[in-house]
């Protein structure tokens, strides 16, 4: 009698999995498909476990190196259709069997997560790589582990690291700092700005302290993304530093218009925007509602025959009455005082109205913008009431507005770290 070879593991593994894959799921009760859940993830950080050992074998014996890979992330990473960062993690994970055991059977168990298990083992590859008697304390991890969320839980492996080995910590951040990078680069053809970058963990929360209030929605009508808010609480940002005339050098938008592109009149050329391609005329003239103007005549031949004498569009007694008046944005609804406004002209001085409190308002720069190149109308009644007007319905701004409704909605916000005890 001839023995059969029994199946290797991975075969029935392969085989268990598609059968479970092809189970009928139409009429699961939704209770059924959430433990389901719970359990797919269960079993996934199982193997999660043992692909970290396995990749981690791969990289004590030499394999990837005769395998012509470049380094073991690069093995995994290529073989795996893994990212560098997941490679990485998973390795790290691997090499910390023996460090972290009582930590791989809590994962096994499902008392924590793979996630979890992770943290640890970068916290532990690195306290190991310390010099001096740095301590790794797993079980004090564990314990904070089996209670805290993956997000908080980042927080206790900093704290973790930090006490083991504050000089390596320190080190690592000085590191961040040296990679901070940002690059601005444009299209060439619709003046669109590309910003991509990097920030170490104090210059993004800097970043983020600034924009994150300037990128709350604005009553029930704000429909801006999250993303659109941010870009704009950038450039809010930015029109308030310049503003503030603190900067060194000449810190403010030059822009260049004719009296014909201001006056709105058929056939002018657009404005030139310094650091830009041209802008528009509602462009212009809602930055010029609230600037500094300087006069240049031209002779027939585009000669410069005299230059004027810079002069404020609204001078500081009016601003400051304003101030008082308004106390911030007027539009109903907003929130932003009144150093992070602009003043906008009811009735524009380049068509007659004049700069007074009668005729001006102010505005922060999202609504001012609405009003200028957004299409609304802003009015005042005589008893000093705002109201606005809404634009007249467009197909391609229907067109957005239903793209929003089935938009995904904003992405949570980072849980907050509150350190227990």
């Amino acid at each position: 009698m001839i023995a059969t070879p029994l199946a290797h593991p991975l075969t029935a593994l392969d085989e268990a999995v598609t059968s479970f894959a092809l189970r009928p799921k139409t009429h699961e009760p939704a209770a059924d498909t959430a433990r389901c859940a719970v359990e797919i993830r269960r079993q996934i950080d199982r193997l999660e476990l043992e692909f970290s050992e396995c990749v981690a074998i791969v990289e004590e014996s030499g394999y990837w190196d005769a395998d012509g890979s470049t380094s073991p992330v690069d093995w995994v990473r290529h073989n795996t259709q893994m990212s560098g960062h997941a490679a990485s993690q998973s390795l790290c994970v691997g090499r910390q069997l023996a460090t972290l055991a009582d930590s791989f059977e809590a994962v096994a168990d499902g008392q924590i997560g793979f996630a979890h298990l992770a943290l640890m083992a970068r916290v532990a590859e690195r306290v190991g790589e310390a010099d001096g008697p740095q301590v790794f304390d797993e079980q004090a991890l564990l314990s904070k582990a089996r209670e805290c969320s993956v997000g908080r839980f980042r927080h206790v492996c900093d704290h973790a690291r930090h006490s083991a080995d504050p000089d390596g910590y320190a080190r690592d951040q000085a590191k961040a700092v040296e990679a901070r990078t940002l690059h601005i680069t444009s299209n060439g053809e619709e003046g669109l700005i590309f910003i991509r970058g990097v920030l170490d963990q104090e210059g993004g929360a800097a970043l983020r302290t600034a924009l994150e209030p300037l990128a709350r929605r604005k009553g029930e009508g704000d429909k801006r993304v999250r993303a659109r808010r941010l870009a704009d609480a950038l450039v809010e940002l930015t029109g308030h530093a310049l503003d503030s005339k603190r900067l060194p050098g000449r810190p403010h938008l030059q822009l260049t218009s004719s009296i014909e592109t201001l006056l709105g009149l058929k056939g002018a050329c657009a404005a030139e925007l310094e650091f830009s391609t041209p802008v528009s005329g509602d462009c212009l003239r809602r930055i010029a509602c609230d600037c500094t103007i300087s006069r240049v005549i031209l002779d027939s031949e585009s000669m410069v025959i005299d230059v004027g004498r810079a002069q404020r569009v609204v001078p500081g007694a009016t601003r400051r009455a304003l101030n008082v008046r308004d106390k911030g944005c007027v539009w109903p609804g907003c929130d932003r005082p009144a150093s992070r406004t602009q003043a906008h002209h009811l009735i524009h001085w380049c068509r007659g109205g004049e700069t007074n409190l009668a005729n001006t308002v102010l505005l922060c720069h999202r609504h001012h913008w609405m009003v200028h190149e957004g299409g609304w109308q802003i009015i005042r009644n005589g008893d000093g009431t705002i109201f606005t007007v809404r634009p007249p319905v467009q197909f391609d701004r229907m067109e957005r507005d239903l793209r929003y409704l089935f938009e995904p909605p904003d992405p949570p916000e980072p849980e907050p770290y509150a350190p227990s005890g």
